[in-house]
């Protein structure tokens, strides 16, 4: 039987060795700051065309929320030069595939698209950039739409509203505090003077990285560029970035949640320090430790010996600016939440003053490694990859480096970082309860 295992392992280890190889790239600024970054893979005839704008949730105005990502869609409307929905047709009809994301931090257009189609994704994004329509149509239509959606995933989902109610307790000063989606009364109260504003502010190209990644001859592309973006003007207004600085959580923070559920939840949010510092990839890694994969603590824990739960989580929030590590279980039907919590935290006492053992931590690295091949085993995120490590820390070689400060975490790094961060008298504990049935 070890016989037959001997090919597949060898196998994946050329995989790995072929896929964890330097990511080359060239890099340069056009002279109105957009910077533009090119990787070069001829494997396949395909190119991801993207451009990250530095601009999330937190550059909004709190009277205004959930402009980045309302632009997320307005900005698929049309332009100056290219009709109302017609930004999917051209790429679609060019065999390709188009997207965007926002987060608390950035926004994040793309478009996958045969090689020969590398001009056709350039001039698409120049016009997002210099041509966009904000106007009362589009901002209507769209207004609806996002309506919509925060209707389907916050408002109507169970538990929709977990990161929203969170994160609106543990921050009471930094934009971090509401929901990327933005607030129902912001979405009806903003005019079209306010969309205008934020595209002028923001979309700019000295607050944004043009990434390209794919089969592309790079000395042509530079033409393409500097074609399509080397006349776009520069923003002349500086570009607001918060300078707030949130105070640690005072005393733990208990709340209550009635939602449209039949099981109840227990929600954990600890605030913990930014992308990039050296103890945010300890707490990145207790988060794994905690819930990545059917082996990992809460879920063997919880899910499989007590069966407390039927599904546990924990993430950290990767923030430019100090974040929060979120966990919660869902209760298992007659377990009480109170139950529930103290298993959380047991498990969480157990990293505090217990180092995990060799297996686990050789098992962290596996995970680690993993999760970062499978990151850049697309040109899309490779393309992404090298756009937000020279736009949070102006270093895109991060690509290839990063890891080796996940690695160079040590056991006693993880049991420093859940005592300093995951304490009882610094977070936000809350209980997701089904809604009282009304009585007739």
């Amino acid at each position: 039987m070890k016989k037959l295992l001997i090919i597949p392992l060898l196998t994946f280890c050329v995989l790995l060795q072929a896929q964890m190889n330097k990511v080359e790239f060239v890099e340069y600024d056009l002279d109105n700051g957009l910077h533009v970054i090119l990787h070069q893979d001829k494997s396949t005839p395909i190119v991801a065309v993207s451009v990250m704008y530095h601009v999330g949730s937190k550059n909004e105005n709190p009277d205004r929320t959930g402009f980045a990502h309302f632009f997320e869609h307005l900005l698929f409307e049309g332009s100056e030069n290219i009709g109302r929905g017609e930004y999917d047709e051209y790429v679609e009809s060019a065999g390709g595939t188009l997207n965007a994301n926002t987060t608390y931090d950035r926004t994040f257009y793309y478009e996958i698209l045969p090689s020969n189609q590398t001009e056709l994704g350039l001039w698409l994004e120049s016009e997002r950039m210099l041509h966009a329509i904000v106007e009362n149509t589009g901002i209507e239509t769209q207004r609806e739409v996002v309506k919509e959606e925060r209707r389907l995933r916050v408002e109507n989902r169970p538990y929709g509203t977990i990161v929203q109610e969170a994160m609106k307790r543990a921050y009471k000063k930094h934009p971090y505090q509401w929901p990327v989606i933005g607030y129902m009364e912001h979405l009806n109260a903003a005019e079209e003077a306010d969309y205008k504003n934020f595209y002028n502010d923001f979309y700019v190209p000295n607050n944004a990285v043009l990434s390209l990644a794919g089969d592309i001859d790079i000395a042509q592309t530079k033409l393409w560029i500097e074609k399509y973006f080397g006349s776009i003007p520069k923003g002349t207004k500086p570009i607001y970035r918060p300078t707030i600085v949130e105070g640690p959580i005072d005393g733990e923070i208990r709340d209550t949640i009635y939602d449209n559920i039949q099981l109840p939840a227990v929600v954990q949010a600890y605030r913990i320090p930014a992308q990039g510092t050296d103890d945010f990839y300890a707490v990145s890694l207790l988060s794994t430790l905690l819930s990545q994969g059917g082996s990992s603590r809460l879920n063997k824990s919880l899910v499989d010996d007590q069966q407390l739960a039927l599904f546990v989580g924990a993430f950290p929030f990767e923030l430019e600016d100090p974040g929060v590590s979120l966990a919660f279980a869902i209760c298992n039907a007659g377990q009480d939440p109170s139950t529930v919590e103290a298993a959380m935290d047991a498990e969480i006492v157990k990293v505090q003053t217990e180092l995990i053992s060799d297996e686990e931590f050789q098992k962290l690295k596996n995970q680690v490694e993993n999760d970062f091949i499978s990151g850049n085993a697309r040109v899309a995120g490779i393309a992404e990859s090298l756009a937000n490590y020279h736009m949070y820390f102006g270093d895109a070689n991060l690509i290839n480096t990063e890891i080796d400060r996940y690695l160079s975490v040590t056991k006693e790094d993880i049991m420093a970082a859940a005592n300093k961060y995951f304490s009882k008298d610094s977070r936000v504990v809350l209980y997701y309860l089904p809604k009282p049935t009304a009585t007739p």
